[in-house]
C-alpha cells in the first residue's frame, strides 16, 4: 500500500474514534442521564480529555491525512509533512486521553456516600483494595445512582480510544515520514513493447 492511501485510511479511522471520544467525554457530565451541580461532577472529567484531547486534537491530523492520502495539491511531499506535524498533536492528544482515562478509573467517582456529601470514596485505596477489583464496595455511592459502573465504562472506552488514537497517529507518523522522504506512490505507466 503507498503512503498516500496508508495516510487516508487511517483519517477515515480516525474520525469516528474522536466523535465517539468527544460523546463519550460528554456523557461523563451526565451521570444516567441525570444533570448534576458543577460542584458534583468527577474532577477529571474537566481536563476535557475526550472533547480536546482525543477529540479536536486528533480531528485536525485526521482530516489533514485525509488531504495527503487523496489526489490533488496536497497528495505531495508537502502535505505529507504537514500531516506529519498534526499526527505528532493527534498523538499527544490520544496519549493525554489515555493517561487521563487512566487516572479516572484509578481514583474513581465523585460521589455522595449517604450523608449528602459529595467525596471520592477510593482516591486513598491502593492496588490490592481497589474498587476495580471489588464490587461488593460499590454500594458505598448512594447517588448519583450507578456512578461507578457509568464512569467505568465510559473511562474505559476513552482509554481504549485514547491508545488507538495514539497508534494510529504514531503510524502516520512513520507513513508521512516515508511520503516525504520517498514520495507518495508514483503510477507505473504501461509502455507500448513496440514503441507506439
Amino acid at each position: 500500500m503507498c503512503t498516500g492511501k496508508c495516510s487516508k485510511c487511517i483519517g477515515i479511522t480516525l474520525l469516528p474514534l474522536a466523535a465517539c471520544a468527544i460523546v463519550s467525554n460528554i456523557l461523563l457530565y451526565f451521570p444516567n442521564g441525570q444533570v448534576l451541580q458543577l460542584s458534583e461532577i468527577t474532577d477529571l472529567v474537566w481536563f476535557f480529555h475526550g472533547i480536546l484531547g482525543a477529540g479536536i486534537l486528533v480531528i485536525l491530523p485526521a482530516f489533514m491525512m485525509l488531504g495527503a492520502g487523496g489526489a490533488g495539491c496536497c497528495a505531495n511531499r508537502c502535505g505529507m509533512l504537514l500531516s506529519v506535524v498534526l499526527s505528532v498533536l493527534g498523538f499527544a492528544g490520544g496519549a493525554y486521553c489515555a493517561v487521563i482515562s487512566s487516572l479516572g478509573l484509578i481514583g474513581g467517582p465523585l460521589c455522595d456516600t449517604g450523608d449528602g456529601e459529595y467525596l471520592y470514596p477510593f482516591r486513598n485505596d491502593t492496588l490490592e483494595d481497589n474498587y476495580l477489583f471489588n464490587q461488593t464496595t460499590w454500594s458505598i455511592c448512594k447517588e448519583p445512582e450507578n456512578i461507578i459502573l457509568w464512569n467505568i465504562t465510559l473511562f474505559s472506552i476513552l482509554l481504549a480510544i485514547g491508545v488507538i488514537e495514539a497508534i494510529l497517529c504514531f503510524i502516520q507518523v512513520v507513513n508521512g515520514l516515508a511520503g516525504f522522504v520517498c514520495g507518495t506512490c508514483m503510477r507505473r505507466r504501461k509502455t507500448n513493447i513496440s514503441g507506439m
